[in-house]
């Protein structure tokens, strides 16, 4: 007896994958949440720059010392910019004249990290220009001339937006974040460990425009968050290039 031929119902369809949430998108829903309670429900922001404020003089003591003013702000930050030019550089010189050499790893590595170099310091500036959230320098509280608003409050009209979060300085340094992805996917202990060294320089830094009363903490966290966010989606979509073109 003749066995019938499948027909095109037949035909095992693989099953559409399904979005999930991965264990950092868990992670950074809930850093969201916990730096928007920490701007919106607690004083912490206020309390850290109270101690960072000198009453008596009524300035922020390291807001022009040299390691803060001079070496953070200035030097380090055209350091970290040259050394990002480089790093875009090598990238797009790579996608002119592909070298053989290089692994699939090592190309994602090197646009996922030459594209944060890009991006980054770019969405956290653009963020920065629509911002409301004012310098602690600029607030009435600390010798300047503006009230202080909480994150989520409606500004009061006729104030002008002081444009001062998320925190930008920081962004300089956070791109660095990416260097992570070079370890990914074959070691991912190492890629986190690496992440969190290059995320704690980052805060740093940006921890540094803090003590010049220059930023609040929650706006270098959400610079942080931004990075974190920006990375993560540019070694994924890469990544997943990669395999869809039968690269990896």
């Amino acid at each position: 007896m003749p066995v019938p031929l499948p027909t095109s119902l037949d035909v095992a369809v693989p099953a559409p994958r399904t979005a999930r949430l991965l264990p950092l998108d868990w992670a950074l829903i809930a850093a969201a949440v916990l730096i928007l309670w920490i701007g919106y429900a607690t004083d912490i922001d206020l309390a850290l720059a109270d101690a960072m404020f000198d009453r008596a003089s009524g300035v922020f003591p390291w807001q022009h010392a040299w390691l803060a003013e001079r070496f953070n702000h200035e030097l380090l930050k055209t350091a970290l910019q040259l050394l990002a030019f480089f790093v875009v550089t090598v990238a797009v010189w790579d996608v002119c004249k592909p070298r053989r050499s290089w692994t699939v790893a090592r190309r994602t590595g090197v646009r996922v990290l030459a594209l944060s170099a890009v991006l980054v310091p770019t969405v956290i500036s653009l963020l920065k220009r629509v911002s409301d959230s004012h310098c602690p320098w600029d607030l009435q509280r600390y010798g300047g001339s503006e009230p202080y608003v909480r994150l989520l409050d409606l500004m009061p009209a006729g104030l002008p937006a002081g444009h001062c979060m998320p925190a930008g300085h920081a962004s300089s340094a956070l791109w660095l974040l990416a260097v992570a992805v070079f370890w990914l996917p074959s070691r991912p202990r190492m890629a986190t460990a690496i992440g969190a060294a290059m995320l704690v320089f980052g805060f740093a830094v940006g921890w540094m425009q803090q003590l010049r009363g220059a930023h609040f903490l929650t706006h270098t966290l959400w610079s942080v968050w931004i990075a974190v966010l920006i990375v993560n989606l540019l070694y994924r979509m890469l990544s997943s290039r990669n395999i869809k073109a039968g690269l990896a």
